[in-house]
């Protein structure tokens, strides 16, 4: 999300989308963006405008992403934007013999068939390998959906980075789409999440504890960077990753186009689901924003270890996850309640600030298929069964590629 403007607290988004391209029998992984986005532009360009959205490559040469092209001022409708560009994308993969898969992660991918994007900007993802060895999962094999948020000035960051950092440990109860890794259950709903926050281990501050520190000021947001930027320098000397981007925290500034961009949340099996849990996730911001349950002095005093280990249960068991922090349930309208199912939570927040709104009618329908059967990743391990073959993954996961094709949500029943 590029922004050309001065905008204010839900002014506007940006959202961001990525999908995996695979070969349409098998559905193993496909390297072949270059030559999907050739074949539009006409050259190996890393980013192509197709008027509402962008199409662009990052890292993975089997992974396409979906944009929206600069900020736009509602999720309105939004779906059918990025629907129309999937069915695009998946016409001119059909005579390549491939085409999208939805989900945040491929359940059987293996580490050693990662490409890397081989044309511009190369140099940055040759460093991060050199850096990071980008075959493990938490590079290779990962897709998920960016939120971006603006925000105008430091009071505003403050309100909104307080608001998101105690959003983000519950967004996985909601938004769980990755239960299969190389070729099993995992054991974890959200694996995507449980891979990606040890995918810097040997740089321990580039993901830091995935949540993001207590820092609501840009100059001690900076200071934050420079520590990154000072531990990254002895194996990137050149410091060509030294950029605000190489914070892997679930939420990070881009003083760049000046918003923050949220990036805890798995990819579902189709737009008109996704662009549902971004209007939730809006919505329960904008309701912290405006101190709805709790003060911003309440908000500002969490430390990122509490929330890490809200954020950990939620990684393993998503809506089933349970929450006993009362403090933490307070802060969403939840005093006294005693222990809480995740779902549960989800279901309250969705209640309070998405039923009955008109501008949420359609983001709450597709809610509730999430809240009578549960989180995606839950869907796709009732239908898998918890020990498939790889012949019943398939054929799962090809269900999930209709669903994308189509724009259908997904049912565990056949």
């Amino acid at each position: 999300m590029t922004v050309s403007q001065t905008l204010h607290l839900f002014d506007a988004v940006g959202i961001e989308i990525e999908y995996m391209i695979v070969d349409a029998k098998t559905l193993s992984v496909r390297p072949i963006a270059d030559e999907l986005l050739k074949a539009v532009a006409g050259d190996y360009e890393m980013e192509v405008d197709r008027g509402a959205l962008r199409w662009s490559n990052e890292l993975a040469l089997h992974l396409i992403e979906l944009k929206t092209n600069g900020p736009v001022p509602s999720l309105l409708n939004l779906h059918q934007d990025f629907q129309r560009d999937i069915e695009a994308i998946d016409a001119l993969l059909r005579p390549m013999g491939a085409r999208l898969l939805p989900s945040a992660m491929h359940p059987w991918m293996a580490t050693d068939e990662l490409r890397l994007w081989p044309h511009e900007d190369d140099v940055i993802y040759e460093a991060l390998h050199r850096v990071f060895d980008c075959r493990g999962h938490g590079w290779s094999n990962l897709q998920s959906m960016h939120i971006n948020l603006p925000f105008a000035n430091d009071a505003e960051l403050e309100r909104l980075h307080a608001a998101i950092r105690l959003l983000l440990p519950i967004l996985p109860a909601l938004a769980a789409s990755s239960p299969f890794v190389d070729g099993q259950a995992s054991g974890y709903l959200d694996t995507r999440l449980e891979v990606y926050r040890h995918n810097a281990e040997r740089i321990p501050s580039v993901s830091g504890r995935v949540i993001p520190e207590a820092v609501f000021r840009r100059r001690d947001y900076q200071a934050l960077l420079e520590s990154i930027y000072r531990d990254l320098a002895p194996f990137d000397p050149e410091g060509t990753l030294q950029h605000e981007w190489i914070n892997a925290r679930g939420c990070i500034a881009r003083f760049d186009r000046m918003a923050l961009e949220i990036r805890l949340i798995d990819v579902q099996e189709c737009p008109r689901m996704d662009l549902a849990i971004a209007h939730a996730a809006i919505a329960v911001t904008r309701a912290l924003v405006e101190e709805t349950w709790t003060s911003l002095a309440d908000q500002r005093s969490w430390h990122e270890t509490e929330l890490e280990e809200i954020l950990l249960s939620m990684i393993a068991d998503a809506d089933d996850a349970i929450i006993d922090n009362p403090r933490f349930l307070e802060a969403f309208g939840l005093a006294g309640s005693g222990p809480v199912r995740a779902g549960d939570l989800w279901q309250h927040l969705i209640e309070t600030q998405i039923e009955n709104r008109p501008q949420h009618a359609e983001a709450a329908a597709a809610l509730r298929v999430i809240s009578s059967q549960g989180c995606l990743a839950r869907r796709i391990l009732r239908a898998a069964g918890p020990e498939p073959s790889q012949e019943a993954l398939r054929q799962v996961y090809l269900r999930l590629a209709d669903c994308l094709a189509r724009g259908q949500t997904f049912s565990s029943e056949a």
